[in-house]
């Protein structure tokens, strides 16, 4: 049964196009009729005019499977992208034959866009404006929803460019709907739109102590920024952060939230953390984590013949609680690892980890031994994250294979 869905799009200069039917990578037919109305197109996106209008009859009931990561910048979001592209196989890398500059990852399963590029304003005209790019006024929500949505329902888009190295908007790509949509930036959860259309939503939540060392070493190794203007722009940006960001958490089914460790007393060099996996309890297709015994209240010192710990060592707890009236499981660990193939001696103690096989977890993180956080929760909590979100996605395709395809109004 042919599903049926209207979309509005931006001006073009003609006035009917209809396409022929194609065949989309989800191995069905569509066909699109495209009706244009001519109009002056004013400078500020989203304020022409002219509007077209995509109607898309589409014979599948099969959608791609959304998921949103939020964090502020500086804060992982590009290492935890990769950790979780590799879960699924295959390497992920901007479109072939585009533009190179894009922020756009494509894999065999998955496609990750970069919300930045759905700013309506670029480094300039922020600058003029006296707006961050965290503030709503520069982005462009209605666009981020139609786009998004449309991909949701297996709709190609021309997705705009936000060009980090000049600081400008560039032409737009197209992007096919993938398989998994991956949404990272500054806003996935902040419209109550483009949240509706996530089917799961991570937060990655950095102190202050520690995103401030990350951005750092991020900003000025990669991005040739200088010290004074790394502090002028955390200083500058925490109004908005507060404002804006940090509040998308409460949405979040899972959040992982990266502190300073608690087994050096006053530690002010930051390189060993204490980290937390939060993760919502009662969300569909998704059960939490837990350390021995489900439920219970866990603290537990495994340094020994097992695990080889130099100080402080590494402590793990684990327990029910509540995060924005949410009811939550915790699991927390502080301190590093010596060894990455000793920790095939904690996967055992974890349950729900979603693997497909023993040893899952620890293949993964030696896999990946050279990238950040390898050596701590960060990693670990990001690989597990990304398992449950594999077996996420496998418990909603199956259920869509159970369901019968139904007309959409």
């Amino acid at each position: 049964m042919a599903a049926c869905t209207v979309y509005s799009t931006q001006s073009l200069s003609t006035n009917c196009s209809i396409s022929t039917p194609s065949k989309t990578q989800f191995s069905f037919h569509q066909k699109q009729v495209v009706f244009y109305t001519t109009g002056r197109r004013n400078s500020k996106r989203g304020s022409n005019s002219g509007r077209s209008y995509v109607i898309t009859c589409a014979a599948s009931d099969q959608q791609t499977v959304v998921i949103g990561l939020a964090a502020d910048s500086g804060c992982g979001k590009s290492t935890f992208m990769r950790r979780l592209t590799s879960v699924f196989g295959g390497a992920a890398e901007p479109p072939k034959g585009g533009n190179p500059d894009s922020n756009t990852l494509i894999s065999d399963t998955t496609t990750v866009i970069c919300l930045d590029d759905y700013h309506s304003l670029d480094r300039t005209g922020r600058k003029e404006k006296g707006v961050t790019a965290l503030d709503p006024r520069a982005n462009d929500f209605d666009l981020m929803y139609e786009q998004v949505k449309a991909i949701k329902d297996g709709i190609s888009v021309e997705k705009p460019i936000y060009n980090h190295v000049t600081g400008l908007l560039d032409p737009p790509e197209l992007i096919k709907p993938p398989k998994i949509l991956v949404i990272e930036g500054l806003h996935p959860m902040f419209d109550s739109r483009v949240r509706d259309l996530l089917d799961f939503s991570i937060y990655l939540d950095i102190s202050n102590e520690v995103k401030f060392a990350w951005k750092i070493q991020r900003d000025m190794a990669e991005r040739g920024h200088s010290l004074e203007s790394i502090k002028a722009s955390i200083e500058a940006r925490k109004p908005d952060f507060e404002a804006y960001i940090d509040p998308q958490k409460q949405y979040a089914d899972a959040v992982i939230e990266v502190l300073p460790t608690q087994l050096i007393p006053d530690d002010n060099e930051g390189k060993i953390l204490r980290v937390r996996l939060i993760q919502k309890e009662g969300v569909k297709n998704f059960s939490p984590v837990y350390l021995f015994d489900d439920g219970s209240t866990i603290s537990w010192i495994p340094c020994g013949r097992k695990l080889t710990c130099s100080y402080p060592g590494i402590k793990f707890s684990y327990g029910p609680d509540t995060y924005y009236g949410n009811e939550v499981s915790i699991v927390e660990m502080d301190g590093q690892f010596d060894r990455l193939d000793e920790l095939i001696y904690v996967e055992s103690h974890l349950s729900n980890l979603s693997t497909k096989f023993y040893g899952e977890v620890t293949q993964q993180m030696l896999k990946h031994a050279d990238f950040p956080g390898s050596n701590n929760g960060t990693g670990l909590f990001q690989t597990i994250v990304g398992l449950k979100i594999r077996d996420l996605y496998e418990q909603i395709i199956a259920s869509r294979a159970e369901t019968p395809v139904a007309a959409k109004a």
